[in-house]
């Protein structure tokens, strides 16, 4: 018997939970046709993002703490009470009667109690939301589904209104973005093709050679995309690599490169001449960048194992410049991958530090007057700016060099923290150091 959209999702819900496996490598597993597929990654993400503020519902139709409930049961009211918030185009009633359904197969016991909470919750569908909140970070932290230390962050640096706003547009539906590959196609070019193929394309107001999709499916089966006209990539990542400002002939060293976005930025604004070495710890990521590569006719990327913390003496003062996109807590990519919110604050406690030495190892690899530029996906400070600041303060032979950013970002001194809700990108830092001795 096939297996529905929610049964899929109860499955990719449950091995998250159970042993942090990735939801959607579950869901490709279930043979799903695309219509169930789309409707399970919906509900999959929808969970995952909005699962503070489900478990409060459940927990006022319940009258039981979301904690005390079985796990296996929460997942289910998790599922069928999103889709009763959330999805307009689900009726009530199948949203109620599939999340029994579920229940009698899956925990038989507990249908009774799932059978009340979706009947209340169903009634209550299109009252106000209302949290009773002792204070306001709490109930930005239960109305977003963000952990209330990171709230906490966020409001003491910018204020409650701009804080609400950041959590907002990170629940906001991503874009998929297609940056062109102007070593064989045109902007033009690639959007008349990409209609043909049953896309909806508009245009990226911050960058000239990229294209919004939508109504794409999966994209990978476009022609467009297997002969290498494009690849995905987030605005504020392909900004990152033009801040870099670097030009064909030079050899730039991509230290943390996986999957590959950012060489392949670097290679197409160096017109596919100069040299890329495109270094990574994990080989299996390395495959990535190589077929990537491959599909995208770019031949002038070396992929190579190398840990970018650990000094290689081959490799000191060759780059004219130097990219270390570095492991980062990835609090601004949340609204793509909703788990990454539920990290714990301890959890992320010594990033900074392995961040710090990835920097200070990878300025030995610049040339007297290039570039090191110094990347991250968090709006975190402490990961960003207070990284990029005590590395200035070790070494006088860096200065901050000042870069321009389209509208509305501007001008920026040296570095610069995009915020989700500025111009539809992701969070990210960019920070570019010249090397003046």
């Amino acid at each position: 018997m096939p297996v529905t959209a929610r049964e899929a999702a109860l499955a990719a819900l449950e091995a998250y939970r159970r042993r942090g496996a990735r939801p959607d490598m579950i869901l490709a597993s279930q043979g799903l046709d695309a219509r169930d597929m789309a409707l399970a990654q919906k509900i999959v993400n929808g969970v995952l993002q909005n699962s503070l503020l489900l478990d409060h519902r459940i927990e006022v139709y319940s009258g039981r703490k979301a904690s005390a409930l079985q796990p296996q049961v929460l997942d289910i009211l998790r599922i069928s009470v999103y889709q009763l918030m959330f999805l307009e185009r689900v009726p009530p009633h199948a949203a109620v009667s599939e999340g029994v359904e579920l229940a009698k197969r899956r925990a038989p016991r507990a249908a009774g109690l799932v059978n009340a909470v979706l009947r209340r919750a169903a009634e209550g569908r299109d009252k106000p939301i209302k949290i009773d909140a002792p204070d306001e970070n709490t109930r930005l932290s239960v109305l977003y589904s963000h952990p209330k230390w990171f709230v906490e962050e966020l409001t003491a640096r910018f204020g409650a209104a701009r804080c609400e706003a950041i959590l907002a547009a990170d629940n906001a539906e991503p874009a998929i973005l297609a940056q062109v590959n102007t070593l064989r196609t045109s902007t033009a070019e690639l959007a008349e093709l990409m209609r043909s193929e049953g896309a909806e394309v508009r245009p990226c107001g911050l960058l000239e050679n990229a294209l919004y999709i939508s109504s794409a499916g999966d994209l990978t089966r476009l022609e467009s995309f297997k002969t290498g006209l494009f690849y995905v990539q987030d605005a504020a990542a392909r900004l990152a690599v033009s801040a870099a400002g670097v030009r064909p002939g030079d050899t730039v060293l991509d230290l943390c490169a996986a999957p590959g976005g950012k060489s392949f930025a670097a290679a197409v604004d160096m017109g596919g001449q100069g040299t890329i070495r495109a270094f990574d710890i994990h080989e299996k990521k390395l495959d990535l960048i190589r077929r990537g590569a491959a599909r995208l006719g770019i031949g002038n990327i070396q992929a190579a194992p190398g840990d970018a913390g650990v000094f290689d003496p081959a490799l000191e003062g060759a780059g004219d410049a130097v990219i270390a996109d570095v492991p980062c807590s990835g609090l601004g990519v949340i609204r793509k991958k909703p788990e990454i919110r539920y990290k714990k604050s301890e959890e992320l406690s010594r990033l900074p530090e392995l961040q710090l030495r990835i920097l200070k190892n990878a300025a030995r690899y610049v040339k007297p007057g290039g570039v090191l530029l110094y990347s991250t996906c968090t709006v975190r400070k402490c990961e960003n700016e207070d990284v990029a600041e005590a590395f200035l303060r070790e070494n006088h032979g860096f200065a901050p060099e000042s870069f321009t950013l389209p509208e509305p970002l501007g001008q920026c001194g040296g570095m610069r923290t995009i915020l989700p809700d500025e111009a539809g990108t992701d969070g990210f830092f960019i920070c570019k150091l010249r090397k003046i001795r």
